[in-house]
């Protein structure tokens, strides 16, 4: 798969203080067997999305953290044999800066 540059909101944590940026990445780290890589089309940010972009341990534990879940597009990459390239996706499941994850039960 050819390496794709994309923009993504980053969140960091710095001791006590929280930064959020729009980063330059790359996708050179983030696929592997069994995942599905999407070129998002329409996301959005929701309540627990600007929780986390705060800094809410009881919503993120972990930094540096990007915020969101709800996107469509279409699979542009897969290793999943339930997923093939082209398909529309309706909802992601996990975007933190490595593969999204599909659940195709999800509305």
């Amino acid at each position: 798969m050819e390496n794709i540059t994309y923009k993504a909101l980053v969140v960091e944590e710095d001791g006590n203080r929280y930064s959020r940026k729009i980063k330059e990445l790359t996708t050179e780290h983030l696929f592997s067997y069994g995942d599905v890589l999407i070129r998002v089309y329409y996301s959005s940010l929701n309540y627990k999305d600007a929780l986390s972009a705060t800094g809410n341990k009881g919503v993120t534990k972990n930094y540096p953290h990007t915020p969101g879940i709800d996107a469509a597009g279409v699979v542009i990459a897969s290793n999943n044999e339930k997923f093939q390239s082209h398909e529309y996706a309706r909802r992601l499941w996990r975007i933190h800066l490595r593969p999204f994850r599909l659940d195709r039960k999800a509305s």
